[in-house]
């Protein structure tokens, strides 16, 4: 599996408790703002926007929440404007990072980046460094519970997915990111539950970790999804599953 694919199976069977639950409110909100002041209100004409509302209900977010974010992007209440930045940058053992955040002020966010990754055995890198390492990519998971292997072949296959893998219980569908809207309307229609769905970036190559670097770079994950900033943080490491029963995931 893809760094990507194993740390999104780690937080899931962590779940989310009130502390975390905040932290992923508080990125949505800014998500939720920035599409709707790039794309509109109207989340029907808006992509982005439709899926930062599909992350936001599938979290449980309170509907309040979300339409106060929304006019916030759209100017009709005041807030914060935001800016888009992506950080390139290297872990442990050589694994890429490649960071997207959401930030009112760039200069505090990449210090802050900086200084956490030195304090862990991670650097920054310069713009271009690890970039060319993802591919951007639809990406789908559904409990293995929700259906059958024929089904979910059939149906995400026939709308143009690249490829389906079982892990710990759960499917996961990968496709491109044109495709990402098809696929989503035909598993929907099909009434299949997805536990995520989003638009990810996809390692084309991965970097094994022993135990002791797979121990720091899972440190390394978790101090920097904490961060408020950083909504997304992508890496191409890959753990055995030996490994990972040995540190508990």
């Amino acid at each position: 599996m893809s760094g990507h694919s194993k740390w999104a199976t780690i937080k899931r069977k962590k779940g989310a408790n009130d502390a975390k639950r905040g932290r992923i409110f508080t990125k949505l909100i800014k998500e939720i703002s920035v599409a709707a002041r790039m794309g509109g209100g109207d989340p029907t004409g808006n992509p982005r926007l439709r899926l930062a509302l599909d992350n936001a209900r599938a979290q449980n977010m309170p509907n309040d929440n979300i339409e106060r974010a929304i006019k916030k992007g759209t100017g009709e209440l005041d807030g914060v404007s935001y800016e888009e930045v992506t950080y390139e940058g290297y872990g442990v053992g050589g694994v890429a990072l490649l960071i997207e955040a959401l930030t009112d002020n760039k200069n505090r966010t990449v210090a802050e980046l900086r200084s956490l990754l030195s304090k862990n055995g991670g650097n920054l890198g310069e713009s271009g460094s690890v970039a060319w390492i993802f591919d951007r990519k639809g990406s789908f998971v559904i409990e293995k519970s929700a259906t059958s292997e024929e089904q979910l072949m059939e149906i995400a296959l026939g709308a143009g997915a690249e490829d389906i893998q079982e892990e710990d219980g759960a499917w996961t569908v990968t496709c491109g990111k044109e495709e990402f809207d098809a696929i989503k309307t035909a598993l929907e229609a099909a009434k299949i539950p997805l536990v995520s769905s989003e638009i990810t970036m996809v390692p084309k190559t991965t970097v094994a970790l022993g135990e002791q670097e797979a121990q720091k770079m899972l440190k390394i994950m978790d101090i920097l999804e904490d961060h408020d900033d950083l909504q997304h943080v992508y890496a191409n490491f890959d753990i055995s599953d030996e490994i990972m029963e040995k540190l508990g995931g």
